[in-house]
């Protein structure tokens, strides 16, 4: 049961977040259910779930989660208002989640959490996954709140430079911890901290300062997290 729920979560990631361009967000909130991408949004899901699953007799629980993500979603773009989009950004993934373990307990009788060898590499590619552009969105749902346009007007920087260093760093924060180094993670963050905040730090650019610096505790401690979840349920193999 562990494995199937597994494989539901990594078509949602999936879904959600690397086949789900901005554009289909953005008309998905203006014209809401009748956003003709929030259809097909829903139904990249639905076939993601068939072909990761790979076992017809899945149909019915696979349809309902569909469904139920159909439903959250037309909640999320009915309710939510520019105040609160973080809010009901999270929310949103918190009850997708819930819904697929949910249904999954519904379909299956009992829940033994047990991880075969499929299993043991189906988490860790759900971990590293959500490592990179999950984490990257997530972030810069989090940081909307602040305008960081201002902040480095003046400041040429290459492009989403910042977000595939984000993901760099967190995947080698993950595979350091994974591979017992936790000395190697204190020695990335000093290493950051020396080219990023020295020179911050010398034109007093404190908001900036303070941005990147609440920046790279999340996204560490994301990677902390997910990492130390992926290495208690790599127990249970």
């Amino acid at each position: 049961m562990m494995v199937l729920i597994l494989k539901l979560i990594l078509a949602h990631l999936i879904g959600d977040f690397f086949l789900q361009p901005q554009k289909w967000v953005k008309d998905k909130e203006k014209k809401k259910l009748k956003s003709v991408w929030l259809y097909v949004h829903v139904a990249i899901h639905i076939a993601l779930m068939f072909l990761i699953v790979w076992d017809i007799s899945y149909s019915l629980l696979i349809l309902c989660v569909g469904l139920i993500h159909f439903i959250i979603d037309g909640l999320k773009l009915t309710l939510q208002k520019k105040k609160t989009k973080r809010f009901y950004f999270f929310l949103d993934q918190i009850l997708h989640i819930i819904s697929i373990i949910v249904l999954v307990c519904l379909f299956q009788e009992g829940f033994e959490l047990h991880l075969t060898l499929g299993g043991n590499l189906l988490l860790l590619t759900i971990c590293l996954a959500f490592l990179t552009m999950p984490t990257s969105i997530i972030m810069k749902t989090i940081f909307s709140k602040w305008d960081i346009s201002k902040l480095t007007k003046d400041n040429e920087s290459l492009k989403d430079a910042g977000k595939y260093i984000g993901i760099l760093e967190r995947l080698l924060v993950f595979i350091f911890i994974v591979a017992g180094h936790w000395e190697a993670v204190g020695f990335l963050i000093t290493a950051k901290s020396v080219f990023r905040f020295g020179d911050l730090t010398a034109s007093k650019e404190r908001k900036l300062t303070e941005y990147i610096l609440i920046g790279t505790l999340i996204s560490f401690g994301i990677a902390i997290v997910i990492s130390l979840v992926y290495l208690y349920l790599r127990n249970y193999v």
